[in-house]
């Protein structure tokens, strides 16, 4: 077998790999929605058989011998990132067992349905068996998943989110940022105080209403329903694959922010899966870089572009329409509102000030979790801490405090990281957009977000992963990522300097 014929070989058979993703996505997702209760356990069982038919796929030694031959072949720069990217999840997927596969698969399901209860009681003592069992598995892959890449236990856990991701970097950028927040928000808080109370907003406002919002809203960004589809979960997440993608959000009859601008953010991530470069759909290369990116896309769309004061003025005008008119959806309150700053427990509804110390919080229980130094029975205890230090507020039951995320019950961990890391990001890609095309501002301020769709499909989209992360916004940016872009935007749009 000559080289490129053992490379096109390769680029087939992680095709019918690609396809196989595809509907575990389409199956994570009925679960999420539409399963009832009594299918919890069937459903795991039929993600572990798929995930282990995955990976016997890319461990079959006939895809070694091909990738040894492929290396020989002329390969364009597309064809040498995939095949780059083909022999990192060869190593990776190698290393780990079938029976670990197939354990941490199912232990996750059941921990995740478990989970569910478990919030709604504030139960965690409920979950902690299951959590436990997770815990343990993930150390048994991190340790092995170490070893293999020379890493340590939490860089080889990160290296499944973001490539490349540093632990020692991410705490010092972290750190920094702890060390700017108290004083920056008191400054907030205290010019926040000096204009009057928040804005009142007076519902109930109907699911219809949100609903045929927020979609009208995420079609108005650029996703295309032809191609997609939005329903209601506990937890919003935007999944699915090329011509089916799925973005889900929950809804608040109190108040419809919330629904909105989760739709909005879950619109960022299927905009970028959506415009990912046709040409290398169902590749290693094709697929989104990894989620410091992907998180800088919905973050993009949701705290730059849509809580800006051009998207503002858009908006109240269709609040006010939908809903009714309002003392709070006039543009000035509507601009309060969405620019309101309060430490509060819940991370998913966190002002884009705090949220970070949430994101912070976790990186360091995880860490301190998998290195054994804080036991997992001790995890409220540690949480509550936490909050009080970074945020100065105590969660009053598990609810709303380590039990609130899903990601530890499903196994994943050192994902956290990865939201900071894309609010930054997108601080910085966002002022690279706007000083490079004059028309994004005044476009997103009618409704028109094509200028900034195009700058985005041009400078990250196109890329998927044949660049790293750090190519990627050096490239777009022409610096690498500096965390001060993210500080210089927050006093900008929130002390005005």
């Amino acid at each position: 077998m000559t080289p490129i014929d053992a490379y096109r070989d390769l680029e087939v058979r992680f095709k019918r790999l690609n396809v196989l993703g595809e509907a575990l996505s389409v199956l994570h997702w009925d679960a999420a929605v539409m399963m009832p209760p009594g299918g919890a356990e069937a459903r795991g069982e039929q993600l572990a058989t798929l995930r282990v038919l995955c990976h016997d796929m890319t461990t079959d030694p006939k895809v070694g011998d091909l990738l040894n031959v492929a290396e020989g072949a002329d390969l364009n720069d597309w064809q040498t990132a995939n095949l780059r990217e083909m022999q990192r999840a060869f190593r990776k997927a190698s290393a780990i067992p079938q029976s670990l596969v197939s354990a941490l698969s199912k232990a996750g399901s059941a921990c995740e349905h478990a989970w569910r209860d478990a919030r709604r009681d504030s139960d965690f003592a409920a979950v902690l068996p299951l959590l436990q069992d997770v815990v343990d598995l993930t150390l048994q892959r991190g340790e092995i998943l170490a070893e293999t890449l020379d890493l340590t236990l939490y860089d080889a856990l990160m290296d499944d989110f973001e490539p490349g991701a540093s632990a020692d970097r991410i705490s010092a950028i972290f750190d920094e940022y702890a060390a700017f927040l108290p004083e920056f928000l008191d400054a907030v808080l205290e010019k926040q105080r000096a204009a009057g109370p928040k804005p009142t907003v007076e519902g109930p406002f109907p699911v219809d209403r949100q609903k045929a919002l927020a979609e009208r809203l995420s079609a108005t960004v650029g996703f295309d329903f032809d191609a997609g589809r939005m329903d209601e979960s506990a937890h919003p997440f935007s999944t699915g694959y090329a011509g089916d993608r799925r973005i889900t959000v929950s809804y608040d009859e109190a108040d419809p922010a919330f629904a909105l601008m989760a739709a909005l953010h879950e619109t960022g991530h299927a905009l970028y899966e959506q415009n990912l470069p046709p040409d290398w759909r169902g590749q290693p290369v094709g697929d989104a870089r990894g989620m410091a990116i992907h998180e800088s896309q919905s973050l993009l769309i949701e705290m730059q572009a849509c809580r800006s004061p051009e998207f503002i003025s858009y908006v109240a005008p269709l609040m006010r329409d939908t809903f009714g008119p309002q003392p709070a959806f006039e543009d000035a309150a509507l601009e309060r509102l969405y620019h309101w700053v309060e430490p509060d427990f819940i991370r998913v509804e966190a002002d884009e000030v705090t949220y970070p110390a949430h994101v912070i919080l976790r990186f360091r229980l995880e860490r301190a979790l998998l290195s054994g130094d804080l036991p997992l029975a001790d995890l409220p205890a540690a949480w509550n801490e936490g909050m009080r230090g970074l945020l100065g507020v105590t969660p009053p039951e598990d609810r709303v405090g380590c039990l609130q995320d899903i990601h530890w019950y499903d196994g994943a961990f050192g994902y956290f990281p990865t939201y900071t890391l894309g609010a930054m990001t997108a601080a910085q890609l966002f002022k690279a957009a706007a000083a490079a095309d004059s028309t994004i501002l005044p476009g997103i301020a009618k409704g028109d977000f094509a200028p900034l769709r195009g700058w985005l499909r041009e400078n990250v989209h196109r890329h998927a992963s044949s660049l790293s992360s750090d190519e990627i916004v050096e490239r777009a940016t022409g610096r690498p990522l500096d965390p001060s872009a993210f500080q210089t935007h927050l006093r900008q749009r929130y002390l005005g300097n």
